[in-house]
């Protein structure tokens, strides 16, 4: 019986074992993947043929070791946890002081194996079942309970199998077998063949990469333009385009009218900076408020150049009124330049001498209002 037994096993082993190859054979879908992650696990049910040796309690008063063999059936429930519901049998040889014969067992249970590392390892686990064990002697027939606890470790060695070894110790709450008995503890070591059913599943797929977090608008300029993109009205715009605050192309102009010169002012050697006030007509106050909000705009407006032009009225000669609308020209650039305005923002200082004039040149209010610089906005 016993060797019927071992052969049993045997073709059940090898059966798995080509299923599992069959299996392993067949093509796999293109986004499975053959291992598993700790993470992770294979949830399919598995067969499990096992077998093993006891080493009997002496109190069974029976030969001291023989096989068993059986067959589990189950599926992992978690990455770390396993139930299997099994079937096993084993026989005894009855010593002859008590009388001789056989002592059989059929063994029917439910068992939960918890495991740690990762499933690709050697993976340890603890073994706990409960059963009924089913036994036939001489002394009685009948059911009885029965419990395991026990440890081993399993290996992954396919997509669909793995191989588990594992020890422990049943006890079997038999106390019919033999009156003076309640019960018999045996150890066991077993050998089990894991094989899955159908295709591995498919690898989880692979966490979307969180989307890139939108730039703080108020940190880009996009068009280059110096207004931010959040206020920015009107996205690219032209290079070089003068724009306002929203962003939006706007005219830029810097008016100098009622910046006026005194006749024949400023002198030779006279066109320093701080000495504007002497050159321009009275009241001169209202000329510099005119010219400091000339500076102004351009701080407003730092992508805006102009050409710092000057002029006169009519009265003297060509050369002396050219050399005068320069003087005027540059006076008016050294106070630019003198309240924060970069030279590289202005051109010239350029005299124009007496042409291009605003007013007649026959009246004296006229001839006023010539003798002026002009801001003109390169566009």
């Amino acid at each position: 019986m016993k060797r019927k037994g071992l052969y049993f096993l045997i073709a059940l082993a090898l059966g798995g074992v080509g299923a599992v190859h069959a299996q392993d054979a067949a093509p796999a879908p293109a986004d499975s993947a053959p291992s598993m992650s700790s993470s992770s696990y294979d949830d399919r049910w598995y067969i499990a043929p096992t077998v093993g040796g006891y080493y009997n309690d002496t109190d069974r008063n029976t030969n001291s070791r023989q096989i068993y063999y059986g067959l589990g059936v189950g599926r992992f429930i978690s990455p770390n946890a396993s139930i299997d519901i099994f079937a096993d049998r084993t026989k005894r040889d009855v010593d002859s002081a008590v009388g001789g014969g056989s002592w059989s067992n059929n063994s029917f249970g439910v068992a939960a194996r918890f495991y740690r590392g990762d499933w690709n390892a050697w993976r340890p686990y603890l073994l706990a079942g409960l059963m009924g064990s089913n036994h036939h002697n001489r002394g009685d027939q009948g059911f009885s309970p029965a419990a395991e606890l026990g440890v081993g470790v399993s290996k992954t060695i396919t997509d669909s199998s793995d191989v588990r070894i594992e020890t422990g110790y049943r006890y079997d709450w038999d106390n019919k077998s033999q009156p003076a008995q309640d019960g018999y503890g045996d150890w066991f070591l077993g050998f089990s063949i894991v094989s899955r059913f159908g295709a591995p599943p498919a690898a989880p797929a692979p966490e979307a990469a969180p989307a890139p977090a939108a730039p703080d608008c108020s940190t880009l300029d996009s068009d280059g333009d110096q207004v931010n993109d959040c206020d920015d009205k009107c996205p690219a715009t032209p290079a070089g385009t003068i724009v306002g605050p929203d962003g939006c192309p706007q005219k830029v102009v810097i008016d100098l009218r009622g910046v006026n010169f005194k006749f024949d002012y400023p002198k030779k050697g006279h066109v320093k900076a701080d000495e504007i006030g002497k050159a321009l007509a009275e009241p001169s106050a209202d000329s510099i408020a005119i010219l400091d909000q000339a500076v102004d705009t351009l701080q407003r407006y730092p992508q805006v150049k102009v050409t710092v032009a000057g002029y006169t009225d009519s009265k003297g000669t060509d050369a002396y009124n050219q050399s005068l609308s320069e003087r005027r020209a540059q006076i008016v650039y050294d106070y630019l330049t003198a309240h924060g305005i970069d030279a590289s923002r202005l051109e010239g200082p350029i005299g124009h001498g007496e042409s291009d004039p605003v007013d007649t040149n026959d009246t004296d209010a006229g001839r006023a209002r010539n003798r002026r610089t002009e801001l003109q906005v390169q566009q």
